[in-house]
């Protein structure tokens, strides 16, 4: 901890901190106090441009900064609930521990954002560019990502539980340990994805594209398999039970019609 006012590399003090802030033009600090006082984008850019470097953090609860170039920017732990980012550049920006529920992140580009330990459920993040970014251990329960760019993404332990996923693309995400039961994983572009120990009970993979998927020891029960690619997956120590495997392509590359009517 420090006692200066402004944040460390690694540690808040007691009662001040600083966010640094990118705005595309330059860089605003933000210092926390502990007081709740909510500000818009407009005041924060007109602070900015008035010459103000460190400025009480605000509530930025429902701010809309939506279009803005904020690529960099550092809101760790920043209460951002039901903000507008549409189409915001955040990638490369610093998210860890941000509450970014019912925010709409919607065709946001996040690409190798630090989103660890973020809370984003409700959120939506619909054709989002995640590629990249790190995931794991936030909580994405109930957000809309379909159609999001998710290559190459840390999602580790994270917390997909009821995610809307229809047609994302998370081609070689990490996403060992992740919790995404009954998410809805239509036609998914899973491929080489590591799913090692993954909890998808109830989920609804139909269409989906698992080849090549690390699948060992994830917990599949009740899933959808329906006309799922499963060709060169690892099913190893997989709980398939009750799933519904019916023109589902196996590991083998045979297709099953197991449970077909």
């Amino acid at each position: 901890m420090t006692n200066s006012g402004e944040w460390g590399a690694n540690s808040w003090s007691n009662n001040y901190g600083c966010l640094s802030l990118g705005l595309g033009f330059g860089t605003i600090h933000l210092k926390s106090t502990p007081q709740n006082t909510h500000m818009d984008a407009s005041e924060l850019l007109e602070r900015y441009t008035a010459g103000e470097r460190c400025v009480d953090v605000p509530n930025l609860e429902g701010i809309n900064l939506s279009d803005r170039d904020l690529r960099g920017a550092d809101f760790r732990g920043a209460d951002l609930f039901e903000a507008n980012l549409i189409r915001a550049d955040l990638s490369d920006a610093n998210l860890r521990g941000a509450i970014l529920s019912r925010a709409d992140l919607s065709r946001s580009d996040l690409s190798r954002a630090d989103l660890s330990g973020a809370l984003l459920s409700s959120a939506f993040l619909s054709r989002a560019v995640l590629s990249g970014a790190i995931l794991s251990g936030a909580v994405l329960s109930g957000a809309i990502l379909n159609s999001a760019i998710l290559s190459g993404a840390d999602l580790y332990h994270a917390n997909l539980t009821s995610a809307l996923l229809g047609h994302a693309d998370l081609y070689h995400a990490y996403l060992s340990g992740a919790l995404l039961r009954e998410a809805d994983l239509y036609h998914a572009f899973l491929r080489e994805a590591n799913l090692f120990g993954a909890n998808l009970r109830s989920a609804n993979l139909s269409g989906a594209d698992l080849s090549g998927a690390n699948l060992m020891a994830a917990n599949l029960r009740s899933a959808n398999l329906f006309g799922a690619n499963l060709s060169c997956a690892n099913l190893g120590g997989a709980n398939l039970r009750c799933a519904l495997i019916c023109k589902t392509t196996m590991p083998d590359g045979k297709v099953s019609n197991q449970d077909c009517l």
